[in-house]
């Protein structure tokens, strides 16, 4: 049973956080110390994003943090040992890799997936790999018991919907707003009623991201969904940090709130 099944199955009914930050940002060498206060402040799974130079769905806090990380000479087979240092010491939490099919093509996604499998990756998001073009990527990740996670956003049709469904594993990851990440405020009536329309095709578990930004919004969006994603407005914080010291404070400031609130549901 992969981590991300057995991480939902032992939530139950609790609402799992998911925090994303870029690799690499603030500085290299901190990442995997985030990491791990990520998990000590409430986080359930990690989302790690894969710097890329042209992240076509990230706003411009995501933007800038990729930028600085790819400044500092971080690339994907850094990200690959960042999860690696991660798993020497924590096997539990789940490790999702965000990022843009161009490097991992780059590389060869037969050989990315064996590394990434390796290092203790448990699922791929990319933005820009459709379940349509991803037949090799999802072929070489379902070999390496490895989930893909896929993406539906408002204007998603429902046989798209439907489609999305069929192909994806782990969750479903539902983009609560039109624009990129951190863009707008969310409408959270909206977001109830996709929430529940993809429901009705898959048991996977849904998460809400894009325009999540604090314990509020969190709690707004989780009521319908199984979990929140939480991005621009933690990488945000992070971007001032000049230290493990200064990171671990803003981390347990931002993420215990909201990991408190959501348990009160």
């Amino acid at each position: 049973m992969s981590l991300l099944k057995t991480m939902f199955e032992t939530l139950g009914t609790k609402k799992a956080l998911i925090p994303f930050i870029t690799a690499g940002h603030p500085k290299p060498d901190l990442t995997v110390d985030i990491m791990h206060e990520l998990v000590n402040a409430g986080a359930d799974v990690i989302e790690l994003g894969m710097p890329f130079s042209d992240p076509m769905a990230d706003g411009p806090v995501i933007q800038l943090a990729s930028e600085k990380a790819i400044s500092q000479g971080v690339g994907i087979d850094h990200v690959i040992e960042m999860v690696k240092q991660f798993r020497s010491t924590n096997q539990h939490t789940p490790v999702v890799l965000m990022g843009y099919l161009n490097p991992i093509e780059c590389k060869g996604n037969k050989v990315f997936v064996e590394q990434a499998k390796m290092a203790g990756v448990d699922a791929l998001l990319l933005v820009d790999s459709p379940p349509e073009e991803s037949a090799d990527l999802l072929e070489n990740l379902k070999s390496h018991d490895m989930e893909q996670i896929f993406l539906v956003a408002p204007t998603t049709t429902d046989a798209r919907k439907q489609m999305i469904c069929q192909h994806a594993s782990g969750f479903i990851y539902y983009v609560a707003l039109k624009g990129v990440t951190g863009s707008a405020d969310l409408d959270c009536h909206s977001v109830d009623a996709d929430v529940q329309s993809i429901q009705q095709l898959t048991d996977l578990p849904v998460a809400v991201g894009f325009g999540v930004k604090d314990a509020a919004s969190a709690v707004s969006v989780a009521s319908k969904a199984d979990a929140v994603v939480i991005g621009s407005a933690l990488v945000s914080l992070l971007d001032g940090c000049t230290d493990l010291a200064s990171a671990s404070n803003a981390i347990r400031q931002f993420i215990k709130p909201i990991r408190t609130a959501l348990d009160s549901l």
